[in-house]
């Protein structure tokens, strides 16, 4: 069992990022079974969950002549435009049905302003606007977290810098990961995320 200043943030393990999901990562299911394993060595288990509208401004489908990957600038920076996924309420917006969701202290939703996308569990795209989970887990009496989940260059790549940044000792395991990998962008991260001193774990 890790010390009780010790969380564990599990990213974004719905059904839309695992085979046969709009926005599916490459065996993006295999990190149930790891996450499951680790869930009990942690005081703290948080869950992160995309929780888009229908009308997300992050969506190819609300941008005319635009398609999935394409990047636009929007008022908070750059933005890829993703496929329609993780939809409030939807089946692909649920947690991975063999994820254990008991196991969790707090499920936390991401995403849901309309105008801004939020790939950090910390703070929307914007990088002020703040999601609580640091409150949260500074009245917890955490000072380090672990990341795992989906996906390693974008989500858990960005919590991770936002942990690090905030002052949490972070670590991300990354055999409870997998990646997007769009135009090297994995390398991009793993490479981010060591220079802002975050332990990356094989």
């Amino acid at each position: 069992m890790r010390p009780d200043n010790e969380a564990l943030i599990v990213i974004d393990v719905q059904n839309d990022f695992c085979p046969g999901g709009a926005l599916a990562v490459a065996d993006g299911a295999a990190v149930v079974a790891p996450v499951n394993d680790m869930l009990d060595d942690f005081a703290v288990r948080v869950l992160t969950q995309d929780w888009h509208p229908a009308a997300h401004s992050s969506f190819a489908s609300r941008h005319p002549g635009k398609t999935p990957f394409e990047v636009i600038e929007m008022p908070y920076g750059p933005q890829v435009l993703w496929p329609d996924h993780c939809v409030q309420a939807t089946g692909g917006a649920a947690l991975h049905p063999d994820l254990r969701v008991d196991r969790a202290d707090m499920i936390l939703r991401k995403g849901f302003r309309a105008a801004i996308d939020s790939y950090s569990a910390f703070f929307e795209n914007d990088h002020t606007t703040p999601t609580g989970l640091e409150g949260y887990l500074r009245s917890r009496g955490v000072d380090r977290v672990t990341l795992v989940g989906l996906a390693t260059d974008f989500c858990v790549h960005y919590s991770a810098l936002d942990a690090a940044r905030l002052g949490f000792g972070t670590t991300v395991h990354l055999p409870a990961c997998r990646a997007i990998d769009l135009d090297g962008s994995l390398d991009h991260a793993h490479a981010a995320m060591q220079a802002a001193g975050v332990v990356l774990r094989e």
